[in-house]
């Protein structure tokens, strides 16, 4: 098929990457400027820069909705438009133009997770699995016929940057195989059950402030989740900013105020955490490295000499 590609950063990188060494055949390529805002900075392979080496045409837009993109489009005769990490709507003349329209690819198991930055908020929210879903675009976000679905485990110990690793590599066998259903004339998709779908917003600062009120367990896994390269979950100690890089679930129950210095437990100090910890039936978060405003990474049983005090949202 004659396959015009949507796509943006690390995702639509292997996802043009998938193509080109497929049997279909590339025709024109659409991407996003390069941007400097600190979650697109990271997996930042270029899609230009592939297609440009490949010899396939390039055009950059922020929106698809000018006039000569849409002829562009309809010069370059696609079979179908597939996309990956496409950042803004797609207007219905652009993904119902092609025969067989729109296969969108979005990293996570569909209809969960639908939006923005799905492997971090599925690991926040304590998910067993992950994985890509390639799905017929719509006029809904997220919200058009599954053509195929792989999904991968969800370990304990697992980081945002692990998740990351394990689903892009589902992204050829996943664009691959749908592409090939619907080469073949299939078209009898699983519709999506909406009753089950789940929207989620772009991460931002206010989302990797720590909130002492969370269940220790539910603070570990997003310190899991905002592994390097993504900006760490951060609070406050004695008024200067703090980043939690390591953590684990307290071995014992921990009591009081949320927010308080309290144990040295093993390596780690304990946090009380949780809205009701005043019971005593708590887990705390025991941090075991934090790296300081000025910039030094150091065990938090170096940082926290003392105990008592209080780690804040806010300073």
């Amino acid at each position: 098929m004659r396959v015009v590609m949507f796509g943006y950063q690390t995702w639509g990188h292997r996802t043009l990457q998938a193509l080109l060494d497929s049997e279909h055949d590339v025709v024109l390529v659409v991407t996003h400027p390069r941007s400097e805002h600190a979650y697109e900075k990271i997996w930042s392979d270029s899609v230009a820069d592939l297609a440009e080496a490949r010899g396939v045409p390039v055009l950059i837009r922020n929106r698809p909705d000018d006039e000569e993109l849409f002829q562009r489009l309809e010069e370059a005769a696609p079979d179908i438009i597939v996309a990956n990490n496409w950042r803004t709507w797609i207007p219905p003349r652009v993904f119902a133009l092609p025969r067989h329209g729109t296969l969108n690819i979005h990293d996570s198991l569909l209809p969960k997770y639908a939006g923005f930055s799905p492997l971090i908020w599925a690991l926040i929210n304590g998910e067993s699995e992950v994985g890509v879903t390639a799905h017929m675009m719509n006029d809904e976000l997220d919200a058009g016929d599954i053509v195929g679905q792989e999904a991968v485990p969800v370990g304990p110990t697992d980081t945002g940057t692990d998740l990351f690793h394990r689903t892009v590599d589902l992204i050829r066998p996943v664009t691959v195989k749908a592409l090939g259903r619907i080469a073949a004339g299939e078209t009898g998709f699983t519709r999506q059950d909406r009753s089950q779908a789940t929207f989620f917003h772009k991460r931002s600062a206010e989302d990797i402030r720590i909130d002492w009120t969370w269940p220790a367990e539910d603070l570990e896994r997003l310190v899991r989740a905002q592994s390097e390269p993504y900006p760490s979950a951060f609070t406050y100690h004695r008024g200067k900013r703090i980043e939690v890089l390591t953590a684990v679930v307290s071995e014992g129950r921990y009591g009081g105020t949320p927010g308080r210095v309290f144990y040295r437990e093993g390596e780690g100090v304990v946090i009380v955490a949780g809205a009701d910890a005043r019971t005593g039936r708590n887990r705390g978060l025991a941090i075991t490295r934090v790296r300081t405003e000025d910039g030094r990474e150091v065990p938090a049983t170096e940082h926290f000499t003392t105990m008592g005090g209080y780690l804040t949202s806010r300073p």
